[in-house]
């Protein structure tokens, strides 16, 4: 695990005991410093009292004297106590990414990406660590994919950390001065935990407003909040589009087709050339990428069909390049199966790609919504659960078609999580033979 000698003689307080939460304490613990840990869930406090963390509510604990209460991303500041609790006390909310970032001082020398954005930040992360390792690059993915940040060994000398940064995890860092900082794109998301649409954009900024002067930004300039941040980016900066990538180029990278993979390979393209890899290099790390899973993954091909699994679209917004990914040749070939727990934004975004549709399959809360939006751009099958929508688009589908689970929603209504949708869209898949 990763421990700093800056933590030592401390004390802190964790609270939710997930993955990183039991990752943080471990940490603290190992580096000499003293945690009181809570979470609901009487076996994750279990957990935290094996790693000798004293066991605690931070709300009923006085915080004068603490020097931080690292909390998981998922406790919303502006609603939650704790936010009051620990400022009347002064002493800062934190994550564990800006505990990695606190210990970086004790790790062998290295660099650090930090890549941020609404839509592409885990294909752009992995992208990244693909090419780096494909190089012979030690490198280490982590922050909001992956296995927690402060449970993995340190790199050794030269390596890179590439870290995925949700706005959540901005909010709760301080320190964190990345190397190379990357935004991919804004679109609305999250605003439940904002005041509107601005101070989400604030957040994702913020990722630059931690970096020195000799530090490198990229910022990918295709949509206006992108580009309005851009403008107020007053050290190292790169602008990149997706426009600077040669369709012909693309067409060689089998796992990432599409204009959003366009805007995704040139955000890695420009990290790794800062980072010193040459054109060969690059190339070969595009050529050899496998898609992660639920984004843009080819499942498999059933008579002649290909499947893709677009799971992790969970807004009109990361679902709409899906669709423009397939246009007719010549003739119209998607199938499209969408739908779930709409999240207020509609399908919108979707819209200019409707030509591209043979046939939507909707599913979910939003079978009617989306059925009324779509009217009569393309035939519509209200199959109203996945299983039923997957044996429809089999049934339907010509040799040369593609069926693609791209949702534009949220998941909450018929399964966990997209992780689990798309798991069960996999299985229903193979079902058919691919």
């Amino acid at each position: 695990m990763i421990t700093s000698r800056a933590f030592a003689g401390r004390r802190y307080a964790v609270l939710g005991l997930a993955r990183s939460g039991l990752a943080s304490v471990e940490a603290l613990v190992a580096s000499g410093a003293g945690v009181t840990a809570w979470d609901d869930r009487e076996d994750a406090r279990d957990e935290a009292m094996a790693l000798n963390a004293d066991i605690g509510d931070p709300l009923a604990v006085d915080l004068i004297g603490f020097a931080g209460v690292v909390v998981s991303p998922g406790v919303p500041l502006n609603r939650h106590p704790i936010a009051a609790h620990a400022r009347e006390a002064h002493v800062p909310v934190i994550g564990d990414v800006e505990l990695f970032a606190e210990a970086r001082a004790d790790l062998p020398p290295h660099k650090v990406v930090g890549i941020t954005g609404t839509n592409g930040k885990s294909t752009v992360t992995a992208l990244i660590h693909h090419m780096l390792e494909s190089a012979g690059v030690p490198s280490l993915m982590g922050g909001n994919i992956g296995l927690p940040i402060l449970s993995r060994d340190p790199l050794p000398e030269g390596g890179v950390y590439v870290l995925e940064l949700s706005s959540y995890q901005l909010d709760l860092s301080y320190s964190l001065a990345c190397d190379i900082a990357v935004l991919t794109n804004i679109t609305p998301d999250h605003l439940d935990r904002y005041d509107g649409f601005e101070g989400y954009a604030a957040s994702k900024a913020r990722l630059f407003s931690l970096q020195h002067r000799d530090q490198v930004a990229i910022v990918a300039i295709d949509d206006d909040p992108s580009k309005m941040i851009a403008s107020r980016v007053n050290h190292r900066l790169h602008r990149v589009s997706a426009k600077d990538i040669d369709p012909v180029d693309q067409m060689r990278w089998p796992a990432l087709q599409g204009p959003h993979n366009a805007q995704n390979a040139v955000c890695a393209i420009a990290v790794c050339r800062v980072l010193g890899l040459d054109d060969e290099q690059i190339e070969r790390g595009l050529t050899t990428y496998n898609a992660l899973p639920h984004r843009m993954e080819l499942v498999g091909e059933v008579a002649g069909a290909r499947w893709f699994n677009d799971s992790k679209a969970t807004n009109a917004a990361s679902a709409a390049p899906a669709l423009a990914a397939f246009p007719p040749a010549p003739d119209q070939r998607l199938h499209w199966i969408a739908g779930g727990q709409a999240k207020g934004d509609g399908l919108a975004a979707c819209r200019p790609w409707f030509g591209h549709v043979k046939r939507a399959y909707l599913i979910g809360e939003a079978m009617e919504p989306f059925a009324a939006e779509i009217g009569d751009a393309c035939p519509v099958d209200r199959a109203g659960d996945l299983a039923t929508a997957v044996a429809h688009a089999a049934a339907a589908a010509a040799p040369g078609d593609i069926i693609l689970l791209s949702p534009a929603c949220a998941s909450f209504d018929q399964f966990k999580d997209y992780e689990q949708r798309g798991d069960v869209f996999r299985g229903l898949v193979r079902a058919l033979g691919a």
